[in-house]
């Protein structure tokens, strides 16, 4: 939905209701990333860029609502500026974001920063397709590289790309992240101190989009790369590594084989999974999301990221958050310490099963069956 094309009530009352669910700062760059996204320049008389560009090194490939709202802001309020460069195929996106957030430059074709000297950092938010092409081209010039979700489309970019990682001085964090919200970190570690199998449940309302809309386009993937894949990896990572495998993936569908879906995992180790996205319609308040999980003694319930109760026998533990907190922040700062502090990036084998399982995924729900996962063998 365009909130710039709403009546003045409506927009009065979303920015009401994202004050208190983001605060002040994060709600104002939502406002005006609705505005980045209309932006024309007159190509006679566009922005003047300061040429100082010392401590500029980051370079962010797709300069939409996501790259302007949620990456550029968080480099720039965490680190300063230090983005270079900026690139979108719609210029005007790329001017935007440059101007907003006192970049270099910005063009309108991924070579240029891929090939700069200057950037050791590129940021891949751009249309789905083509998140895998730009990665294994910049890690090819040895850049290191924060690969928005999802990180591949199809099993030929997975497959190229972890070639391409295995011979690359580049490293390469995922853009997945829930699991690094702080109730992401707890559950993890709550879940870390049971033993035996799991119960997990996730129920989330994404936003209805135009049968029209690029998501949709049989080269992006459709919603379940586009949307499903982050609950298929949170998923992945609350099962411990030696139950996980083999996975058997079971589809529950109706006519659309990414919308209004359901669909079980059953693990290695007998734990069960189950996501249900629905789509049906506009969600004021941005995706909602409603977790319930059981393993041991422990019950888990978390609320879209603004309340978290656990409960460990007799002791209740509850957990509030100011405003929702899904992990943006830290998992782009942590992408930034890959080259700022040296962390190391992913291991190909993450990066390869949490692919693995959203692709096979993908292709139950397509053909509405059962299908089996195994894990990483290389």
């Amino acid at each position: 939905m365009d909130y710039t094309k709403q009546k003045l009530l409506f927009k009065i009352k979303k920015t009401l209701r994202y004050l208190k669910l983001y605060g002040l700062s994060r709600t104002l760059v939502k406002v005006k990333g609705q505005y980045h996204m209309n932006k024309l320049y007159d190509k006679n008389n566009l922005p003047k860029f300061k040429k100082n560009t010392k401590g500029q090194h980051v370079g962010i490939l797709g300069s939409g609502n996501y790259a302007y709202g949620v990456i550029a802001f968080y480099l720039k309020k965490i680190n300063g500026n230090v983005i270079k460069s900026s690139m979108d195929i719609n210029l005007n996106r790329a001017i935007s974001l440059a101007e907003n957030f006192r970049a270099h430059s910005f063009t309108d074709n991924h070579i240029e920063i891929i090939n700069n000297p200057e950037i050791d950092l590129i940021y891949i938010a751009s249309n789905h397709h083509t998140h895998a092409e730009y990665a294994i081209e910049a890690l090819k010039n040895n850049k290191s590289v924060h690969i928005e979700k999802p990180h591949v489309v199809n099993r030929d970019q997975l497959n190229r790309l972890v070639d391409t990682i295995k011979t690359s001085k580049g490293k390469v964090r995922l853009g997945f992240n829930r699991p690094a919200s702080r109730f992401g970190k707890i559950i993890l570690e709550q879940l870390n101190k049971e033993k035996g199998s799991t119960m997990i449940n996730w129920f989330i309302a994404g936003h209805e989009i135009n049968p029209d809309h690029w998501y949709f386009q049989e080269k992006e993937g459709g919603r379940i790369l586009g949307n499903l894949c982050h609950w298929t990896d949170f998923t992945y990572q609350m099962i411990e590594e030696e139950n996980r495998y083999p996975i058997k993936i079971i589809p529950t569908r109706s006519e659309k084989a990414d919308c209004d879906i359901s669909v079980s995992y059953v693990f290695g180790d007998g734990s069960i999974a189950s996501i249900t996205f629905s789509a049906k319609g506009h969600t004021f308040e941005g995706v909602r999301e409603k977790l319930n999980v059981h393993k041991g003694n422990t019950l888990i319930t978390m609320t879209d990221y603004e309340s978290l109760r656990v409960d460990v026998v007799d002791k209740i533990y509850i957990y509030k958050n100011l405003f929702r907190d899904h992990g943006h922040k830290h998992n782009i700062k942590r992408s930034y310490e890959m080259i700022s502090k040296n962390l190391p990036g992913e291991s190909i084998k993450y990066l390869y099963e949490s692919a693995d399982l959203f692709l096979k995924t993908k292709e139950a729900l397509e053909s509405n069956q059962t299908t089996t996962v195994e894990k990483y063998n290389n």
